[in-house]
């Protein structure tokens, strides 16, 4: 599984506020998902919402608006766990909606300035899609690791944030 030799994400994310939004199809993945997010969330000491939408082509704009800051009516979430699941059937449609998906997501995690968990399984089969679930015996838990990502970077960027004006890459003369 691609699992293997993934690193230690673990962070204290005591203050922050963390949007889940999922996708309603395929239930049972779905749910396992949400489970694997929340649960990393409140170990880490962050709060989170939990937000549905259809399906994972309206996560982008679901993402957005909760990214965005109150005052320009957005929810003023400090990051995103985008949770979805696009199984691959016989039409095309599979490639359009990732490609949506996986471009709408970066444009909202760089427009917004603040972290997307990209939780959306893209798989060829739904054996391949609960293999990733993080349900029990599941090897793997997107969930999880999209909240940790998520997280992570919201520690990272703050950092960059508190720090970056104190760096001094060329010596003052």
């Amino acid at each position: 599984m691609s699992g293997a030799g993934a690193p230690n994400l673990t962070v204290d994310a005591a203050g922050l506020r963390v949007a889940i939004i999922a996708g309603s199809w395929h239930e049972e993945i779905m749910s396992s998902l949400v489970v694997g997010a929340a649960e990393t969330l409140t170990a880490s000491g962050a709060e989170h919402s939990l937000f549905r939408v259809a399906g994972a082509f309206e996560l982008p704009l679901a993402a957005q608006v909760a990214l965005a800051p109150v005052a320009e009516g957005g929810g003023g979430f400090d990051a995103a766990v985008c949770l979805g699941v696009i199984i691959r059937g016989g039409t095309p449609h599979f490639d359009y909606v990732c490609n949506a998906v996986t471009d709408g997501l970066t444009r909202v995690q760089l427009d917004a300035g603040r972290p997307v968990g990209f939780g959306v399984l893209t798989t060829d089969t739904e054996q391949q899609a609960l293999d990733r679930s993080g349900r029990p015996g599941a090897p793997e838990s997107k969930g999880q690791e999209a909240a940790e990502a998520a997280l992570h970077l919201a520690i990272t960027a703050k950092q960059i944030r508190e720090e970056g004006p104190t760096l001094r890459l060329v010596p003052e003369h």
